[in-house]
């Protein structure tokens, strides 16, 4: 067990933006078995989805009054806002969506402003989240080996 390819991992798979969408990529170029991975990248990204719903209200409250940052968030929510219609139109299954589809600007980050902005009762976003996660590990883990064979093998 190598401590810190796991740590690398967990902490990768829980930064916005990367997520588990860098972190499984990074575990098996490293060496890491597949599983293994796939485990800590899932754990990771899942990680942050409690926190993030219950003080992501209270956090940008507070955030928007420093101007430059305040100025960033507002762009970020109008972006958030546009990237999720499929949340607005198909609700919790529109979440799982959004959250699986492996694509930059979705994930657990915005998946949980998306459900912070449409008002889902925390168990219901959690749920949909960490089952949009679990399929963006799969479709990413699946990716990353196809791309490492190609790369690699050839």
């Amino acid at each position: 067990m190598d401590i810190s390819n796991d740590l690398l991992i967990l902490l990768v798979s829980s930064l916005p933006i990367v997520e588990l969408r860098g972190a499984i990529p990074l575990g098996i170029i490293r060496g890491m078995s597949v599983g293994k991975v796939f485990f800590l990248s899932v754990l990771g990204n899942v990680l942050v989805i409690i926190p993030l719903l219950l003080f992501f209200k209270w956090t940008v409250i507070r955030l928007e009054k420093i101007r430059s940052i305040g100025k960033i968030l507002e762009w970020w929510f109008m972006r958030v806002r546009k990237k999720s219609k499929i949340v607005q139109a198909y609700g919790f299954w529109g979440l799982i969506l959004f959250v699986a589809i492996p694509l930059p600007g979705t994930g657990a980050w915005t998946g949980a402003a998306a459900a912070t902005l449409f008002n889902f009762k925390l168990p219901k976003a959690f749920l949909a989240i960490f089952l949009g996660v679990l399929i963006a590990g799969v479709l990413v883990t699946l990716g990353s080996l196809g791309i490492v064979k190609l790369w690699f093998v050839s």
